[in-house]
């Protein structure tokens, strides 16, 4: 009875002793990218590059503003949306506020003084003051997300988090004194797709690639490219900005809630006309997903040097081959800034280690 029992324990034991290993083997390897999401995030970082390319060449250009407030209907909201749903997991764990420190915190106060330095110089300030509380250019999305996320936790606890969150939007139009302390009228004005992220699962964005939405997405957007082009003349695309009150665009307090819904509306129709229609296989750029939060905050001194450098000077560049050259360059230069070697050479300031400032937790491995 004994010599059984004795002949278990070695199998059980190198049973577990197996397991212990695999679960290690799968915790030592990194989690395999999606390339769906990958592949959303490039085609949305492309379109963030063009828009700010167009900017200059709206004055003068129908087309280019009706292109220009298409493209900034949808998106941002697209990348806030998939932020939102790589959002769900956070919680406030050492080592996810540790991540949200070095991926988001640190990157927003190194860019934010990078910027103000920059323009100084290109736009002609030199007494420009360095401000951690008043976002420049791009970075106020990396000071909102670090909110939005923080945040996490409250709206995975709340019944109806979405209708909250369109609440506080609508409540921030007509609301003049928020200011531009951390660009709050931006952070909650935008916060209801990050809230829809966080309600997302994988599934619904598997309804959306289904072969009838892709095929209902076209007509949808078409009619938003008729729209926006009749509407040029007739309304400012301001409102897509999420950056002022209702009252700060000459428009009547109530217009604020109203059109925060409209937009919302609309936003997310074309949101979920882009991502039906991404990719989910491997491509050529998918690779360069990864790399998209280096596109995003380096493609802007290239931005904004443009117009200091007189890239926009020649009176060929506001005619149609011009402004197609520009949208080419706009693509190709962020997608330059999407590849290895580029994050590698920025990385430190990107997404720094930065081990020296945080205490070990048991969770973490002892360094061998």
């Amino acid at each position: 009875m004994s010599r059984p029992q004795a002949t278990a324990a070695p199998q059980a034991r190198q049973s577990t002793e197996t397991s212990d290993s695999r679960q290690g083997e799968q915790q030592q390897r990194p989690a395999r990218r999606d390339a769906y999401f990958d592949n959303a995030k490039y085609l949305a970082i492309v379109l963030v590059a063009m828009g700010h390319a167009w900017e200059p060449l709206r004055d003068g250009s129908r087309t280019v503003t009706a292109l220009y407030t298409f493209v900034y209907a949808f998106h941002m909201p697209a990348f806030i949306v998939i932020s939102g749903y790589f959002s769900r997991t956070f919680d406030a764990r050492p080592a996810k506020i540790k991540r949200l420190v070095t991926g988001v915190l640190v990157p927003y106060v190194v860019f934010e003084t990078a910027y103000t330095l920059f323009t100084r110089w290109t736009d002609g300030v030199p007494d420009r003051p360095i401000t951690l509380l008043d976002p420049l250019y791009l970075t106020w999305f990396l000071i909102a997300l670090f909110v939005w996320r923080l945040t996490t936790p409250i709206w995975r606890t709340l019944r109806w988090p979405l209708p909250v969150a369109l609440v506080i939007a609508m409540l921030a139009t007509v609301s003049p004194s928020i200011g531009n302390d951390l660009d709050l009228q931006r952070v909650l004005q935008f916060l209801p797709y990050f809230v829809l992220g966080l309600c997302l699962r994988p599934e619904h964005f598997r309804l959306l690639r289904r072969w009838r939405v892709r095929a209902l997405a076209v007509p949808v957007v078409a009619g938003a490219l008729a729209v926006s082009y009749w509407a040029v003349p007739r309304m400012t695309g301001a409102w897509f900005f999420h950056r002022d009150s209702a009252q700060e665009l000459g428009a009547p307090a109530w217009y604020g809630p109203v059109v925060t819904l409209a937009a919302f509306g609309c936003s997310t129709i074309l949101v979920a006309c882009f991502l039906s229609w991404v990719p989910g296989r491997r491509l050529f750029f998918t690779a360069l997903g990864a790399g998209t939060l280096y596109g995003y905050l380096l493609h802007g001194f290239l931005a904004q040097g443009s117009k200091f450098w007189g890239w926009y000077d020649p009176a060929w560049i506001h005619g149609p081959f011009g402004e197609i050259t520009v949208t080419l360059v706009a693509a190709t230069a962020v997608t330059v800034l999407c590849t290895a070697p580029v994050r590698r050479i920025f990385r430190c300031v990107t997404e720094p280690r930065m081990n020296w400032a945080f205490r070990r937790t048991a969770q973490e491995p002892q360094p061998s």
